[in-house]
């Protein structure tokens, strides 16, 4: 059985070492552009470089995210920064937007492709559409459950990766537009503002408030590390690990964690790991935890509505306050340099550990059952809980881990001295071999070479990333050899292994082909309605008809996330799973549609007709139709939402089942309201103000269809 690859996050070179020194097997990182972590320090093109090489000694693979949506004035440098990856052996990249897949393994076939969960694929279909396009891996959507996991992983070939810990968001993956269409900031563009980790006031349609909590779309952290063993029984191929903007404590953690975890089922046949590393864990960073959608956890479960942030671990309760002075007796050990937080019912106060005293004397370091005295710049109060939110304790641990017992490549050396023959030497790390030679060995004449003394010097790797498994001295007795020739051979040998060891893909480039029709100009207006009374009120208004409920002479728009499709006549699909089995179905929006590669694509698989993503301004609708002329030299089948309550987000999690109300409110900080609906067991939040925007600007572009969605009554 193929082991399972351990892949991790890197935010920068420092987390890129400390998660390779945890034991990944894999990486993911991303550059200064075209990435879904904007904000993540990144690398620039000599890191990226730099990262490859020194992941690639460790036989780690390192995996770049080109995973944001792509607008047509970007193509040319989406397609260089492409180019150069390949160019510097990266081992694959990870891609959202659908145009840009389709062009890039045509362009680069040698380079391998992995499918982003923003690509939401959550379904069997998606899977094997994906597969059959040429794709080397799938990131299943994070809400995708164990059981369709294992229907995937029976009926599929393409490796399969999953989420197993980190930070999740509450939307489905790659379907959220509410930090886009509400703050302008686009998180399939990398920017996300995390409007789900937002306060908002949860109201009936009586505007009576119901929450208790402020966070009622704050996700907790996934973490699955008790459930690996089933997780491995499926035959998965990767278990990804979230955390590009976390801290490289926080990754040399988590990555232990699951090190050990996986280790140990592949052992003993069971799941074991250190429980006092775990708490260390959530000493860095927790949100509290969840097994998340993937073993079909309620939804009480999976969120944490008092708390967007980290959530720390308690360590001590404050028994005094006096002029700025907080006396906290311990329950842990608190090293100087660490953070806290002071909570009572009505605040928080974080406190930053500079220095602290221990019966009037000034320490660096006190235990469990110690009294402490901190100064506070607020007022806390006797009995208020003290949490951990940074130990530097644990830093400092993990830091002399690394530096001195660092991960090392296990070799087998083997020198061979005999008389009248050239030294041979050779190490090999299982996949690699190399072999030098010296000078032809000699009976001594004086003072011969032992044994030992060959081992002291071949063994002297210290410096090198290499320890021995074995080494095997053949030789002859009575010969001398210059200590300085085994110095340089061992030299050589280890140079010429890492050599190997930084691999080379093979680059190859072709051009770019796609076989699309020309569709005629046309002017269309079409409505989408979710009830079938409103179909006599529309019904002479529209050229084409979308609904959401079975009615005749109407277009059946099909759910976003659904599991398979049985439909004999046109429908309006909302993934990519549709264009697997079915011809001649129109696409919505949420396939998130920026540029005319997509549209293209599209058209190519059998999309009659193409929504465009609500997040292109009237500037990039004209220039991916302009785009569409110049690169096809014909016309695409395009619509556009002129009118409409955006969907801004569609979540497994329902409020509306967890206050049994079939209509909801979100309220923000600044009054708006947010209508939350669940259909078809899928939570859906439109936008607080409506889209309205004049069709005959749309057709003057070249748009042959303008929709109305009228489905939020």
């Amino acid at each position: 059985m193929k082991k399972v690859e351990l892949l991790a996050p890197a935010g920068n070179m420092e987390m890129l070492k400390y998660a390779i020194m945890a034991g990944c097997d894999a990486v993911y990182l991303g550059g200064t552009n075209f990435g879904a972590r904007a904000f993540s320090k990144n690398f620039n093109d000599e890191e990226i470089i730099n990262a490859i090489n020194y992941a690639h000694l460790y036989g780690v693979k390192v995996y770049v995210t080109v995973n944001t949506l792509i607008y047509d004035d970007e193509v040319n440098d989406f397609l260089n920064y492409v180019e150069f990856l390949h160019k510097n052996n990266v081992d694959a990249i990870i891609i959202q937007d659908f145009g840009m897949f389709d062009l890039i393994r045509k362009v680069f076939p040698n380079l391998e492709l992995h499918c982003s969960t923003q690509m939401h694929i959550h379904n069997l279909d998606g899977t094997l559409l994906m597969e059959k396009l040429g794709a080397k891996r799938v990131v299943l959507a994070r809400e995708t459950s164990i059981d369709t996991i294992k229907l995937i992983k029976e009926k599929s070939d393409i490796e399969l990766e999953i989420f197993v810990h980190g930070s999740l968001c509450v939307s489905y993956s790659g379907q959220c537009l509410m930090s886009s269409l509400i703050g302008g900031r686009s998180g399939n563009r990398g920017t996300c503002a995390g409007s789900c980790r937002l306060k908002y006031d949860i109201l009936d349609e009586d505007n009576h408030k119901l929450n208790n909590g402020n966070y009622p779309l704050s996700m907790k952290d996934l973490n699955t590390i008790e459930y690996i063993g089933t997780l491995l029984d499926l035959g998965i191929s990767s278990l990804k690990i979230e955390g590009r903007m976390k801290s490289p404590p926080y990754v040399y953690m988590v990555v232990s964690l699951y090190r050990q975890a996986i280790d140990s089922y592949y052992r003993d046949g069971l799941v074991k790991f250190n429980d006092n590393d775990l708490l260390k864990l959530r000493k860095i960073f927790n949100r509290e935890y969840t097994k998340g959608f993937i073993f079909n956890e309620l939804n009480n479960q999976v969120i944490n509505q008092y708390t967007p942030n980290h959530r720390g671990v308690r360590i001590g309760t404050v028994i005094d306050y006096k002029n700025g002075i907080a006396k906290i007796r311990l329950s842990d050990t608190l090293t100087c340099g660490s953070g806290l937080r002071i909570k009572s019912l009505k605040k928080e106060v974080g406190v930053m550990v500079n220095e602290f005293y221990v019966n009037n004397k000034l320490v660096k370091e006190a235990y469990e059952g110690d009294i402490i005295s901190i100064k506070v710049n607020d007022v806390v109060n006797s009995n208020d809980i003290v949490l951990i939110t940074m130990d530097n304790g644990i830093n400092k641990e993990i830091k002399s881990i690394i530096e001195n017992n660092p991960r090392k490549v296990m070799i087998n050396g083997r020198c061979i001295l005999k008389i009248g023959n050239k030294i041979e030497f050779s190490l090999n790390d299982g996949i690699n071999e190399v072999v030098v030679f010296g000078n032809i060995v000699n009976k001594a004449i004086n003072k011969s070479i032992s044994y030992e003394d060959i081992v002291s010097k071949l063994d002297r790797l210290g410096n090198s990333i290499y320890k021995y498994s074995n080494l095997d001295i053949v030789m002859d007795d009575n010969i001398f050899v210059n200590y300085s020739e085994l110095n340089n051979l061992r030299q050589n040998a280890i140079c010429k292994l890492n050599e190997l060891r930084q691999y080379k893909i093979n680059y190859r480039k072709d051009s770019y082909y796609i076989d699309v029709r020309d569709y005629p100009r046309e002017r269309r207006s079409s409505i989408l309605i979710d009830d079938k009374y409103k179909y006599d009120r529309v019904k002479d208004k529209y050229d084409i008809i979308y609904s959401e409920v079975m009615c005749d002479n109407t277009i059946r728009k099909v759910p976003r996330v659904i599991d398979g499709y049985n439909m004999k006549s046109y429908f309006l699909a909302g993934e990519i799973g549709a264009l697997y089995k079915n011809k001649n179905i129109y696409t919505d929006f949420s396939l998130n549609v920026t540029n005319a590669y997509t549209v293209a694509f599209l058209h190519s698989l059998g999309a009659d007709m193409v929504t465009l993503s609500y997040e292109l301004n009237d500037i990039k609708i004209r220039e991916l139709i302009d785009n569409y002329h110049r690169l096809f030299n014909c016309h695409p089948n395009v619509s556009v939402i002129s009118s409409a309550y955006e969907e801004v987000m569609v979540s497994k999690f329902s409020l509306n089942k967890f206050y049994n109300k079939d209509k909801l409110y979100l309220r923000d900080m600044f009054g708006n309201k947010y209508l939350v609906r669940t259909k078809n067991g899928v939570m859906y939040i439109y936008n607080y103000k409506k889209r309205n925007n004049n069709s005959n600007k749309y057709y003057d572009m070249g748009v042959n269809e303008v929709r109305v969605n009228d489905d939020t009554n």
